[in-house]
């Protein structure tokens, strides 16, 4: 099977043994360093355009630097509390001591915007903030840091897709190139699901929500950007679903697509059938959003 060889490329920015211990700064932590710090400005920036805004901006620049603190505890403790719920419930029970070393991996995005939902909703409650107004900030200014996550997944060679002969195809190393349909180890191709999430959730997402807060006006209709984040994120990641490897604990004899679900001869991944409420809800809103500016 032809393919494009992976990139020498180490996880690591830089790496430091000192007095035994091993120092490292990798490229998924600055991912998600860069990802709040970019959603920081943009969000910010928007709160000083009032012209953004049918009435007052729906919180100050204290607050905004409350609510990222929150955001922060909320994506971690989500995006590991559900990795472990969604894909690996029985590991973590028999190994309890590897539920906080999150610096192996193991992070779910599911988890992690169910985290944030609840610690800024939370929050907004406390500080008698419009709910439907903080989201759509926070919808806004998601995708940038979905687009330098699903990059760093490329860089640490992890969550890449099915076997794929098409040209683009990429030989990825270690257990990526092995048990593919087959093949001999080392040879097999694999579509870079990393790189399609990367511009479909990140890229091209960012772009139309962007678009739809600066120039078309949406945050004067309350829900509505949240609810095309919700919608648009759950479209990539369904479509996606069926060309990304599924994690090994969904795959057997008997299933060999991974299929969390399946009946007959048709099923869904779990990544999908976590996707599907993220659409029906996203549809909601977009409909449920005043035309009348609030």
């Amino acid at each position: 099977m032809n393919g494009i060889p992976f990139p020498n490329l180490s996880p690591d920015l830089f790496a430091i043994d000192i007095g035994g211990f091993h120092l490292a700064l990798r490229w998924y932590a600055l991912a998600y360093i860069f990802g709040l710090l970019i959603a920081w400005w943009l969000i910010a920036r928007a709160l000083r355009r009032t012209r953004l805004w049918a009435s007052d901006p729906p919180m100050t620049k204290d607050q905004l630097e409350q609510l990222v603190t929150w955001a922060i505890v909320g994506v971690i403790l989500g995006g590991r509390v559900g990795f472990m719920l969604f894909y690996q419930p029985g590991y973590y029970l028999a190994n309890p001591g590897q539920i906080l070393q999150v610096w192996n991996g193991g992070m779910s995005f599911h988890g992690g915007f169910a985290g944030v939902v609840l610690a800024c909703w939370l929050f907004f409650r406390r500080e008698g903030i419009d709910p439907l107004k903080g989201a759509d900030l926070i919808a806004m200014a998601t995708p940038p840091a979905l687009l330098l996550g699903r990059l760093s997944n490329f860089v640490n060679a992890e969550l890449w897709g099915r076997p794929t002969d098409l040209p683009w195809g990429v030989i990825f190393p270690g257990e990526a190139a092995q048990n593919c349909a087959g093949l001999v180890a080392g040879t097999c191709a694999r579509h870079p699901s990393q790189l399609y999430e990367a511009a479909l959730e990140g890229l091209l997402l960012g772009i139309v929500l962007l678009w739809a807060v600066w120039r078309g006006g949406f945050l004067r209709y309350p829900g509505r950007v949240m609810g095309m984040f919700l919608a648009g994120y759950g479209l990539a990641r369904f479509a996606v679903e069926f060309v990304r490897q599924p994690d090994p604990q969904f795959i057997s004899e008997g299933n060999p697509l991974g299929l969390a679900f399946h009946l007959g001869g048709w099923g869904l991944t779990m990544g999908q059938i976590l996707s599907l409420p993220m659409i029906l809800v996203g549809l909601y809103f977009i409909l449920r959003a005043k035309h009348d500016p609030a």
